[in-house]
């Protein structure tokens, strides 16, 4: 059986180093093994929305945020996940959190505003 730790440390040091789509195999093998770990589902979910697998980043991300619903980090990059796939309006709220938990991240409230944007339009029709 593989330990759980050296799977997050490899699967941390692919994501660092680049290595998106490799780093998701050990963190996906660590996230079954341990699925409450918020710090393996945010790598992963990292390493996924790297690799453009946008709802499958969006479910890790949003395990993170069930679990601590005030890491700002995780909420933007469900966001973002969801705004990658096109819905907006879902991505609004945890943009808008991860903003007004983090008011110094000039990223964060771009994308809030720019989903905002992008449900407007809709709702002006």
């Amino acid at each position: 059986m593989e330990d759980i730790y050296e799977l997050y440390s490899r699967g941390c040091a692919l994501l660092a180093d680049g290595h998106h789509y490799q780093a998701a195999v050990p963190l996906s093998r660590a996230r079954d093994l341990s699925p409450q770990s918020a710090s393996i589902r945010e790598a992963l979910g990292r390493a996924l929305f790297h690799t453009q697998r946008f709802q499958e980043a969006a479910a890790e991300f949003q395990a993170v945020v069930d679990q601590a619903p005030t890491n700002d980090y995780a909420l933007f990059c469900l966001g973002r996940s969801l705004q990658l796939l096109g819905r907006h309006a879902e991505a609004r709220v945890p943009l808008a959190v991860a903003a007004s938990l983090c008011p110094k991240r000039t990223d964060y409230a771009l994308y809030r505003d720019r989903a905002a944007a992008a449900v407007r339009p809709a709702q002006d029709q």
